[in-house]
């Protein structure tokens, strides 16, 4: 972990408080280096990806750079995938099945130990059997008594070199690693869980992303390094210059009316409870609000001077209006 936490080329840098997931993961398919993120925005929380370091250590062209809250959001969904319910539950099963196949290696490896020690046994009896006068006879029965034992040595090798390279059985049960994939992407979109965290969890699971873009089809490549060994790709559409994902208009007139009474983190949970997504379809956390308001240049939320809050809840409305209210409503004072 100190390793991977040294700020240089071939690591990944220890995980900072930037909202950038894949800060430090980034590396450019063009020029081999690793990419840089900055935050732009009004509140500097909208990240961007660019491979900078050849221009700035050689004055070389900058190769690549794009958007980060679209790229994020791909990855993020990609790494969800592969720990869901359903993929655990193939991944165990693929699990089994390949120590199965271990366990037919190690049956036969075995079964060659046994053989090649009995072949060395017989050919110590021989050579202990022999005339010690007859040194021909002699030393060709030691060079084949030397010979299987040298056999013998080869076959522990392969044997140890294969129980080493067999991974150890996790301490947690197919049921109980389920239940944390499930619990996974509530803790993921939680607006309380630290970006670290997020980070710390990628790291696990990814070791990097190599970045390109087609200028033929407009569109972000991205192939991912799995720690496991596969490598998977994916394909975004590029953001032309003043093109934003298109976010609903209804959507937008809902944050216009919702930060006049509560601030980003709740918007984003009333419009996940509503069932509404972004121009993505991904759900809706405080980091995409703020982006959001950014761009359409929606003021944020501000609370009250006299302390004195722009909405009620049913309890309050009953006491001001003596009325005793059957069917849940929703109150909202005019400023």
């Amino acid at each position: 972990m100190i390793s991977d936490n040294v700020p240089a080329s071939r690591h990944h840098g220890a995980p900072k408080h930037g909202d950038a997931l894949l800060a430090g993961l980034f590396r450019c398919k063009r020029c081999g280096r690793k990419l840089t993120v900055r935050y732009t925005g009004a509140n500097h929380n909208i990240p961007r990806y660019s491979c900078w370091r050849g221009l700035l250590d050689n004055g070389e062209p900058r190769c690549i750079a794009f958007g980060g809250l679209r790229v994020d959001d791909a990855i993020e969904e990609a790494l969800l995938g592969v720990v869901e319910p359903g993929a655990i539950a193939a991944a165990v099963e693929a699990e089994r099945s390949m120590a199965s196949q271990r366990d037919q290696v190690q049956e036969a490896l075995l079964r060659d130990l046994q053989a090649a020690r009995y072949a060395a046994d017989r050919a110590f009896r021989q050579y202990d059997a022999a005339d010690p006068e007859n040194r021909l006879v002699a030393s060709e029965l030691e060079a084949r008594w030397n010979k299987a034992l040298t056999r013998v040595g080869e076959i522990e090798n392969k044997i140890g070199s294969h129980q080493t390279a067999a991974p150890q059985p996790s301490p947690l049960s197919t049921s109980q690693m389920a239940a944390l994939a499930g619990n996974l992407r509530a803790v993921w979109t939680a607006p309380a869980t630290d970006a670290r965290l997020k980070k710390r969890i990628v790291r696990t699971l990814i070791h990097e992303v190599v970045a390109d873009l087609d200028d033929v089809t407009s569109e972000i490549v991205l192939v991912i390094h799995w720690v496991g060994g596969v490598h998977t790709e994916r394909r975004l559409p590029k953001r032309r210059r003043g093109q934003r994902n298109a976010t609903p208009d209804d959507i937008i007139e809902a944050v216009r009316q919702l930060v006049l009474i509560a601030n980003d983190d709740v918007i984003a949970g009333v419009l996940n409870r509503n069932g509404l997504t972004t121009g993505n379809g991904n759900r809706w956390t405080l980091e995409r609000v703020t982006a959001l308001r950014s761009y359409r240049r929606i003021p944020v939320f501000r609370s009250q001077s006299d302390g004195i809050e722009p909405w009620l809840n049913l309890g309050d409305q009953e006491l001001r209006s003596d009325v005793t209210l059957k069917q849940p409503v929703a109150v909202l004072r005019k400023h």
